[in-house]
């Protein structure tokens, strides 16, 4: 689903397994998680999988990936990346700093997000767009899961350009739809299980080495929302930046 939030030029990896073989991870990686307990180890290696599977995709042999500060994958030179991993989904996005300045990518369960969080991770301009939280089981979609998982790809867009932490009330998002059905509604097409738009988020905190305006896709899928966002190096060039 991820590869489908990206142009053709990032190479993108993913997996609904929740486990790989014993073997996948390097020393090095294996040192990073001897001490968690097996979900985090699962996560972990399924997301170094896909990355491996990514690399591949631009031609690179497969190598570590380590983590740096607050969890920021440590890419070969030249390269960037994200990674995500959710119950159900794991995924790897990367490209060449040639073509691509930064990218994020998040994946999370659609479902409403747990009570009290909403409040803590939006804004009372995003949550009146956005409306009240969606009953589970309606057929509608959970827009604060979708600013959720937005906003991480922000993050993870903006925090290896600039080393500067974002805090979710730091940017302003606005979602609309693509896929032709809802007319604007909060609901899934009818008949089936996959929405997707796009997004911008309005940065609140910025940086002249990004755009004040971050531009990202979204899609809904069985059960999965994902998003993304991507940056070129050229962006000062772009119209509308």
């Amino acid at each position: 689903m991820i590869e489908l939030l990206l142009p053709a030029d990032v190479s993108c990896a993913a997996t609904r397994a929740e486990t790989v073989p014993e073997g996948t991870l390097f020393p090095e990686e294996e040192a990073l998680v001897a001490k968690s307990v097996a979900k985090r180890r699962n996560d972990f290696a399924t997301a170094r999988a896909c990355a491996r599977r990514a690399m591949a995709g631009l031609g690179l042999p497969p190598v570590a990936v380590l983590h740096g500060h607050r969890g920021r994958p440590l890419w070969p030179e030249g390269i960037v990346g994200s990674l995500t991993h959710c119950n159900g989904y794991r995924a790897a996005a990367l490209a060449r700093a040639t073509d691509v300045l930064s990218l994020g990518i998040d994946a999370e369960p659609h479902a409403p997000l747990p009570s009290g969080v909403r409040e803590l991770v939006t804004l009372a301009a995003e949550r009146e767009r956005i409306g009240p939280p969606a009953p589970e089981g309606t057929g509608e979609i959970h827009w604060d899961r979708v600013l959720f998982s937005a906003k991480e790809s922000v993050f993870k867009t903006w925090y290896p350009v600039t080393g500067i932490e974002l805090d979710f009330i730091q940017a302003d998002l606005t979602f609309h739809r693509t896929d032709g059905d809802g007319d604007g509604d909060g609901r899934l097409p009818h008949g089936g299980t996959a929405a997707e738009g796009a997004f911008a988020a309005r940065l609140l905190l910025t940086d002249p080495a990004l755009p004040t305006t971050l531009h990202g896709q979204w899609r809904i899928e069985d059960g999965i929302v994902a998003t993304s966002v991507l940056v070129r190096p050229d962006w000062k060039d772009s119209d509308g930046w």
